[in-house]
C-alpha cells in the first residue's frame, strides 16, 4: 500500500491520559501508540485502543522489530503486529533503524548499527519482509546514538536514503534524535537535514532529552527544547503533508502542558509554510 498523505498534529497516547481521551474530545488530529503495549488480543488495553480509534486516527509505533538483526525477524512478533494492524487500520506503522535481538538474547533497547553495505543489505531484506507480512509500506525512524562504528563507510542520512530507495519505505523524522546524535558525534544537524530524503518524510517526532555526564541522552522526559524547535522551523516548510507529534514517555505532565507544546508546533508550522 502507498503511504497516505496526512497533515495534522498529534500526541503520543500514554496511560495517564487514557481517561481524558475517552471522556471528552481532545484537540488533536491523531494519536500514536507504542505497538507492543497493545499486541495481546483482548484485554483492557486493546479495548481502550478501539475506543480511541473510533474518534482519532492512530499511528502504530514499534520498538521491537529489530530491523537490523542479522538472523532475520521474529515471525511470531510479525504475526501479532499484523493482527493489530488489521484491527486498528492505522494511519502509519513505524519502527526504528536499530537492532535489539539475536536468537536467545533480547537487549530490550534500540542498539546502533554500523553504516556499511553489509548492514544495508540486512536492513533492506528485513524491512522488505516486514512490509510484505504487514501488507503495507512502513516508516523507519532515525535513531539517537551514543557511539559510532569505525567500520561505517557512509553517513546515517546516506544509509537512510538508500534504505528508502531500495524498500519503498517512508521516514519518521525524529528531530530530537538528530540533535542528540549531532551533539554526541559532532556532525552538523543541518547537513543531516540536507542529506536525508525529505520527500519520504511522512511523520515528525518532537521530544526532549537530558544531559548525561558526557553525552546527551534521549530520555523523552523533558519538554521540547529550543534546539529541537529550531530544527523544526528549519525543515517544516520543505516537507509535504506531514503528521507532527509531541512524544513524551516519562515524567509525563498534565495533558494541558502537552497541548500547549502542540500549539507551539502548529504556530511554527504555519509561520514556516507562510514564509
Amino acid at each position: 500500500m502507498p503511504h497516505p498523505s496526512f497533515a495534522g498534529f498529534g500526541l503520543g497516547l500514554r496511560k495517564p491520559h487514557y481517561a481524558a481521551f475517552l471522556e471528552a474530545a481532545v484537540p488533536v488530529d491523531f494519536v500514536e501508540v507504542i505497538s507492543e503495549n497493545f499486541m495481546v488480543p483482548g484485554g483492557r488495553p486493546r479495548r481502550i485502543l478501539h475506543q480511541v480509534r473510533a474518534h482519532y486516527p492512530v499511528a502504530l509505533h514499534g520498538v521491537s522489530l529489530s530491523v537490523g538483526s542479522a538472523h532475520g525477524l521474529d515471525a511470531a512478533y510479525l504475526a501479532r503486529l499484523r493482527g493489530l494492524v488489521d484491527e486498528i487500520e492505522p494511519l502509519f506503522v513505524s519502527d526504528h533503524l536499530s537492532w535489539s535481538r539475536t536468537p536467545g538474547f533480547n537487549a530490550h533497547d534500540l542498539l546502533p548499527l554500523p553504516y556499511t553495505a553489509e548492514a544495508l543489505d540486512i536492513v533492506c531484506a528485513n524491512l522488505a519482509h516486514a512490509q510484505e507480512c504487514l501488507g503495507r509500506a512502513m516508516l523507519i525512524e532515525n535513531p539517537s546514538s551514543y557511539l559510532a562504528f569505525a567500520q561505517s563507510d557512509m553517513t546515517e542520512w546516506e544509509f537512510l536514503e538508500r534504505v528508502c530507495a531500495r524498500t519503498g519505505c517512508g521516514l519518521l523524522l525524529d528531530l530530537n534524535n538528530i540533535h542528540v546524535s549531532a551533539i554526541n558525534h559532532g556532525f552538523d544537524p543541518l547537513a543531516y537535514l540536507a542529506g536525508v530524503p525529505l520527500d519520504r518524510v511522512r511523520q515528525i517526532h518532537l521530544a526532549g532529552h537530558s544531559q548525561g555526564e558526557t553525552l546527551l541522552i534521549d530520555t523523552h522526559d523533558q519538554p521540547v527544547p529550543p534546539s529541537v524547535w529550531a530544527l523544526f522551523a528549519q525543515v517544516i516548510d520543505r516537507l509535504g503533508p506531514v503528521a507532527v507529534m509531541i512524544e513524551r514517555d516519562d515524567n509525563i505532565p498534565p495533558l494541558a502542558e502537552l497541548l500547549t507544546e502542540l500549539d507551539q508546533a502548529r504556530s511554527l508550522a504555519q509561520r514556516g509554510i507562510a514564509a
